[in-house]
């Protein structure tokens, strides 16, 4: 008799260990879009950088947050850094320190020397940028990493825009402006400082330019009607600021008003401040919470002894005195007259109402549109005529792109490399791209019980008393120990880092590494379905899906 026939199989068949009629769900691993990420104008890839940081590979870090913003230690000051105000870690303990690191980096690279190629080979194209501010700046970047000559033509002495004559040195320190400006120099961008464009066609043709991106900045003060005797002494405040930076103060008196309330006029109340005046204050129309300024300038100037008048306008101004009414707001919200009247003292009073850009440059442009003192573009940035960009404070946001309502160094430097990139494209004949966005990593995805508590790291300050008598920068920076420190309280939101939970976990040994850098990989012959692997992953990297029948 015939023995019994049998058939064996090899334990890794997939034959003997196939799961898939076990399983509802399969696990599967994505990658999500950080809320930093998500939340930077200049579209940094912020999460890749602080990685690099975690390991201290600083100038890899470095070399990665420049691939989108050529000036990280003027952002690491400068930026009001939304990215924070988006952490996910800010729902567990605070926020990670990004802006600190990010100027860490940049002073890193200085003090190191660290420098950038020019990129490509040249590509025979030539691109006029007009304006040496964030915009055109980040843009002359971009163009001269994608082989195009560059030339920026400047109206200013110096370059630097409103990064230098809107920004104090207390705040941005010039030998840091000057070392980042200096490297793009270095890439072989054309700068050419003294010139102002007023027929930006003509330069075109003259200069044999393939292409322009104009980023003249909002460097004129809007004024308002205030009614003032000849002996008042009034001025506006980007031009206060401007006067400073080029060593020639003006004579403020002791009593200084600054009438506004945003940045700006923080900026001009501070600054008088250090210009002896022992009172500045500032009238503003509405309340504190309707006032555009970012807090942490209105909570220095308060630091620093600036006074605000909340629901105040000016009246008018005479003999050092000022005629102040009182507002009320209405049910929507917007302030109306009370007819109530007080008077206060001032030997200045500085307009601090907003900026607006010279665009006499475009008169008789075909097909460029203007609307309420900005340029209309598309959303790559081009104007209505053909080969001509605009970006920075001049423009008005993209069409079809993301609306951003600041005009902060970080929208213009954001500005740049979107039209940069534009216009490489245009300059090819090609169109460009965009990949799809991934979903975006929440705080309930993360499973933060992996994250211990370690508490933000502050950044020093200059003591009060030096602070209102000099130009001192007010904030210091992170030493190396505790920017890797704040480097890793990043929690890798949306994306795996390689930590091993999900392949130590799975009750079914079904997780497979790929090697460092590699990840991971399920094999479906074994994995059950369980979900134990999303349930474990700290920063929300697996997700499950419907199993495919």
């Amino acid at each position: 008799m015939d023995k019994p026939f049998a058939i064996t199989l090899d334990p890794g068949s997939s034959l003997a260990n196939h799961t898939g009629s076990w399983r509802v769900e399969r696990p599967v691993y994505v990658d999500r879009l950080p809320p930093c990420n998500d939340a930077c104008p200049a579209g940094e890839n912020i999460q890749r950088w602080l990685y690099d940081s975690e390991d201290a590979g600083y100038e890899q870090a470095w070399r990665h947050l420049i691939e989108d913003n050529p000036l990280p230690a003027v952002m690491g000051r400068a930026c009001f850094h939304p990215c924070e105000t988006a952490c996910n870690r800010g729902q567990l303990d605070e926020a990670v320190g990004i802006n600190a690191i990010e100027r860490f980096l940049g002073d890193q690279a200085i003090m190191n020397g660290w420098h950038v190629e020019p990129g490509k080979p040249g590509s025979g194209k030539r691109v006029l940028v007009v304006g040496s501010g964030p915009a055109g700046l980040s843009a002359a970047y971009q163009l001269r990493r994608l082989g195009h000559e560059v030339s920026i033509y400047e109206a200013a002495e110096m370059p630097g825009g409103m990064m230098r004559y809107g920004i104090p040195s207390y705040r941005l320190p010039r030998d840091v402006l000057k070392a980042e400006v200096d490297r793009i120099v270095g890439m072989g961008v054309e700068l050419v400082v003294g010139r102002p464009v007023t027929d930006i066609l003509e330069l075109m043709g003259a200069g044999g330019f393939d292409a322009a991106f104009l980023a003249v900045g909002a460097q004129q003060s809007r004024n308002a009607y205030v009614p003032a005797g000849d002996a008042t002494h009034v001025m506006g405040a980007v031009s206060l600021l401007s006067s400073v930076d080029a060593g020639s103060p003006p004579l403020l008196g002791r009593r200084v008003v600054v009438y506004g309330g945003g940045d700006t006029a923080m900026d001009a109340a501070r600054t008088a401040r250090r210009l002896g005046a022992t009172d500045a204050v500032i009238v503003y129309r509405r309340t504190r919470e309707r006032m555009p300024a970012h807090d942490i300038e209105v909570e220095e100037a308060a630091e620093e002894g600036v006074k605000m008048k909340w629901l105040s306008t000016i009246a008018g101004a005479d003999q050092g005195r000022l005629v102040l009414e009182k507002m009320e707001l209405d049910e929507h919200g917007f302030p109306r007259p009370t007819g109530e009247t007080e008077e206060l003292d001032a030997d200045t009073l500085v307009l601090a109402l907003g900026q607006q850009a010279d665009l006499s440059l475009l008169s008789g442009v075909p097909d460029v549109v203007i609307d309420d003192g900005v340029v209309e573009v598309s959303e790559d940035m081009m104007t209505g005529h053909p080969g001509i960009f605009a970006g920075g404070d001049m423009a008005g946001p993209p069409r079809g792109g993301r609306v951003l309502d600041d005009r902060t160094v970080t929208v213009a430097v954001g500005h740049g490399k979107r039209a940069a990139r534009s216009i490489h494209a245009w300059l090819q004949g090609v169109e460009i791209s965009r990949p799809e966005r991934h979903p975006l990593a929440v705080y309930e995805a993360l499973n933060t019980w992996y994250y211990a508590d370690a508490p933000r790291t502050e950044r020093p300050r200059l003591d009060l008393a030096r602070r209102q008598s000099s130009f001192e920068e007010v904030v210091g920076g992170l030493d190396e120990s505790n920017a890797l420190f704040e480097a890793r309280r990043c929690m890798s939101c949306g994306n795996c880092f390689e930590c091993d939970n999900c392949y130590g976990v799975c009750p079914d040994n079904a997780v497979k590494k790929l090697g460092v850098g590699k990840r991971y990989a399920f094999d479906y012959d074994y994995c059950k379905g369980c979900g134990i692997c999303v349930e474990e992953c700290p920063c929300g990297a697996i997700a499950m899906e419907p199993e495919l029948i």
